[in-house]
């Protein structure tokens, strides 16, 4: 097993999984562990909101600051990605 991967996987886990998607069960499961069994809400709201920033800054940067680029790399219309950026405060 490569050290990338998880001594212990669910049967949901397959063996395709690349880095982002192993940091992110890591993370997760850290989450839960540092919860220690209190409720938690909005779960998928806080992942989103912890992703979707520092990944449209390193697209941006990457395409230059060109939106069109950007938004064809994330595969979404330049509107969307607009919108998005303006909800980030990213210019």
């Amino acid at each position: 097993m490569s050290r990338l991967q998880p001594k212990h996987r669910s049967r949901s886990e397959s063996g395709n999984d690349n880095e982002l998607s192993l940091t992110v069960r890591k993370v997760m499961r850290q989450y839960f562990k540092d919860l220690d069994g209190e409720k938690c809400t909005g779960i998928y709201e806080m992942v989103v909101a912890a992703v979707e920033k520092p990944m449209l800054e390193v697209v941006m940067f990457q395409a230059q600051g060109n939106q069109t680029r950007a938004a064809e790399m994330l595969g979404v219309n330049r509107n969307t990605l607009r919108k998005k950026l303006q909800q980030h405060g990213i210019d």
